[in-house]
């Protein structure tokens, strides 16, 4: 059984994901952390507050004391954990729909745990070879208030305050009914925006739109844009650590297109950056033109936060790496993905361009990605097989890292099972959308061939 994807482990509530299991998760990671204290928080999803007191009475049950912190963005969470020095449990499943929910785990420096820890609380938790203690020393627990107020604190001595404020900018902003909606209008609004919002009610039902910030869940947003001429919108995932943009126009902007502007701003000669194996030729080419080395990695923010520690322990330099998801990382700032932080540095951007303007030199290239799902094991299995032949019958250059990607020189499509959801999905980028369309409804036929066959 594998317990932990390509970040943190999700289910649907009650069903795949029961207090019980996110019990023996923290029983798990208490008793490999063997720390005095432990933090837990939550995003807004209405089975939050369920699991929220498995993980705590099962770090309880290991004589650990927890706080708990109640809803706070998923960086919030790894702020406090930073500040106290102590790891940290986030109940949240990100951007997947509101039946489903899941488990973070974040150390006391405050960043998701690295593969071979999470190795190490899988191993316990699968034998279930916790330490216990009696009735006398089990763990306290304690309601922390002050979370989302100092979050937001050290989030305004982050940014370039001076510079955001001059610009005068009027923020639209999709919280999505996400945790984001508690700290993100105030943070915008104490930067000198004007901040106008939809879906900005904290909502675990996700009546506004499901919490993926995709352009096909985000067109209240650019209306909002367009209605308020507002300079720029921003959305959130459930848990906000991920920032997706519109232009002034209204226009949704690609976040491969967001994260290679922001990259470039970032990076110089003998610099590196890191990305998954879904990286667009936009970030390839910001590499190229910087002099920047670009690391490569499975899908999934822990891969890419384990990556990046690994080469700043070599001495590499590493001032900016992400997936075009919206989930940036700015490790100078902390190394983890935060939507609000993201949202302030695409800000300081805008002082002497409007974000048209500054995402036009990575608008050449257009991206299209399809699900595949699956209802068990065997159906899985025959899609990772045909995807499998898919790739071994194409005249490409193929990359194994994670899943099946074909680089064609003009293009590139990637198959692979998704580590958060029971779909296999595939990705596509070329310099015409007919190309990108075409390649991954190719890959997409194969597969469903596949699964109509089990």
């Amino acid at each position: 059984m594998k317990v932990f994807g390509s970040s943190g482990t999700r289910g649907v509530a009650n069903e795949e994901l029961t207090p019980g299991f996110v019990q023996g998760v923290a029983k798990a990671a208490g008793s490999v952390w063997r720390a005095d204290r432990v933090a837990v928080a939550r995003d807004t999803r209405t089975t939050g507050g369920m699991l929220v007191n498995a993980a705590t009475s099962g770090l309880q049950s290991v004589g650990v004391d927890v706080d708990r912190l109640g809803v706070v963005p998923t960086p919030g969470l790894q702020a406090y954990a930073e500040r106290e020095a102590i790891p940290a449990v986030m109940v949240t499943a990100s951007h997947n729909p509101a039946e489903y929910n899941g488990v973070k785990l974040v150390g006391a420096d405050g960043v998701e745990l690295p593969v071979d820890e999470l190795e190490r609380i899988e191993r316990k938790f699968l034998t279930e070879q916790f330490d216990e203690v009696t009735w006398a020393d089990v763990g306290a627990d304690v309601d922390v208030e002050s979370a989302r107020r100092e979050y937001v604190e050290q989030l305004l001595e982050a940014v370039d305050r001076e510079a955001i404020a001059d610009a005068n900018l009027t923020v639209a902003l999709d919280p999505g009914h996400g945790a984001g909606a508690l700290t993100s209008p105030e943070f915008y609004r104490r930067l000198g925006c004007k901040v106008v919002t939809v879906n900005g009610q904290p909502d675990g039902h996700f009546p506004g739109r499901d919490p993926e910030p995709v352009a096909a869940n985000l067109g209240d947003l650019g209306d909002l844009v367009r209605a308020t001429d507002a300079d720029v919108g921003i959305a959130h995932d459930g848990d906000a650590d991920r920032a997706i943009f519109f232009d002034e126009r209204g226009d949704y902007v690609e976040g491969d297109a967001t994260l290679a502007a922001l990259a470039e701003a970032e990076l110089g000669e003998g610099d590196t950056t890191v990305s998954a194996v879904n990286v667009s030729q936009r970030l390839v080419d910001v590499a190229e033109r910087t002099g920047a080395d670009l690391e490569l990695t499975p899908i999934g923010s822990t891969q890419i936060m384990t990556r990046i520690r690994q080469l700043e322990s070599e001495g590499e330099t590493v001032p900016v790496a992400g997936e075009g998801n919206g989930g940036v990382i700015f490790p100078g700032y902390r190394m983890t993905r935060d939507g609000a932080y993201t949202g302030a540095r695409f800000l300081e951007l805008l002082a002497e361009r409007t974000a048209s303007e500054v995402v036009a030199p990575y608008s050449d290239y257009h991206n299209v990605r399809i699900n595949v799902g699956y209802d068990d094991d065997a159906e899985r299995e025959a899609l990772l097989g045909a995807a499998e032949e898919q790739a071994l019958d194409a005249d490409a250059e193929r990359t194994t890292i994670d899943g099946y990607r074909l680089d064609y020189g003009d293009a590139w499509v990637l198959a692979r099972p998704s580590g958060t959801e029971p779909v296999v999905r595939i990705y596509a980028e070329a310099t015409s959308e007919e190309r990108a369309r075409s390649l991954a409804d190719e890959f997409a036929a194969a597969l469903r061939a596949a699964k109509a066959g089990v």
